[in-house]
């Protein structure tokens, strides 16, 4: 089995080819909401291997509510080693200092804690309405600056759904759509602006991802605010954007008095 710096180190091999597109991408998105995304990441027969010793969705965390329907798995002793080894080679150093440079970004923390990341599959049905995800760590001392999504399913299509929709002109426009494409990197920026969704899975198969973010002393946008997770309906759903609008006023209101919540997020890696 590979460790987290033999993976690191290939991580960073495949980022340096691609180094200078990755930047350019990066930078002419990045008015809005920045991001890139590389193919072909690792090696098939690794990514299969990831993909293969995924837990089963019985042992994963099922999140469903207004504003979600996606199983998550964060506890990462229960199970195969290779998936925290996947997971933290995010969180080497010479693979955050790459995607920081790629990315024009200084000072870039991993966490180790995987608040809010790790593992998460979805199933036919699942969805992840709009959202901004929520601006700090667990500890509300640092800014959640990246997101990064590896997608690890083989043979999966755009038409299966289940892909990342980046709603770069707002939530009445039209979202760039990017297909959860086996063994595809993709990072993109986060804060106030930067909304965006999974549309619901239309096969019964699993999609599958490996997620890591990445935290900063500064956020990127200097008139950023602190925000809980928030979300909207679509363009569609009237009804339900009103109602969410309502759940992120009640949730917003609760940590202005409660700066880390009434409970503790338990979406965190506890060792």
């Amino acid at each position: 089995m590979l460790s987290r710096k033999e993976i690191a180190s290939l991580i960073v091999d495949r980022l340096s080819i691609e180094k200078h597109t990755l930047k350019k991408s990066f930078s002419d998105t990045n008015s809005k909401i920045g991001f890139f995304y590389v193919d072909d990441l690792l090696s098939e027969n690794i990514v299969k291997d990831i993909y293969q010793n995924f837990p089963k969705l019985s042992e994963a965390k099922l999140k469903k509510n207004l504003r979600e329907s996606k199983y998550v798995a964060y506890q990462m002793n229960k199970y195969h080693p290779l998936l925290e080894e996947v997971i933290y080679a995010f969180q080497e150093e010479n693979v955050v200092e790459i995607i920081s440079e790629i990315c024009d970004l200084r000072n870039i923390l991993p966490d180790k804690n995987l608040y809010a990341g790790g593992l998460s599959l979805m199933q036919k049905d699942n969805y992840l309405n709009p959202h901004i995800d929520n601006s700090h760590d667990k500890d509300r001392q640092l800014w959640r600056v990246l997101n990064l999504l590896f997608y690890v399913t083989p043979n999966w299509q755009l038409e299966n759904g289940g892909n990342l929709e980046l709603w770069d002109n707002g939530l009445k426009d039209k979202p760039i759509e990017i297909e959860s494409k086996f063994n595809r990197l993709v990072v993109m920026a986060t804060h106030q602006k930067s909304w965006h969704s999974v549309n619901k899975v239309l096969v019964t198969d699993v999609r599958r991802c490996v997620s890591n973010y990445y935290f900063s002393e500064k956020p990127i946008l200097e008139n950023d605010n602190f925000h809980v997770t928030t979300f909207r309906g679509r363009p569609s759903q009237n009804i339900k954007d009103i109602l969410l609008k309502i759940d992120n006023n009640l949730r917003s209101s609760v940590r202005r008095f409660f700066k880390k919540g009434i409970r503790e997020n338990p979406h965190q890696y506890k060792k």
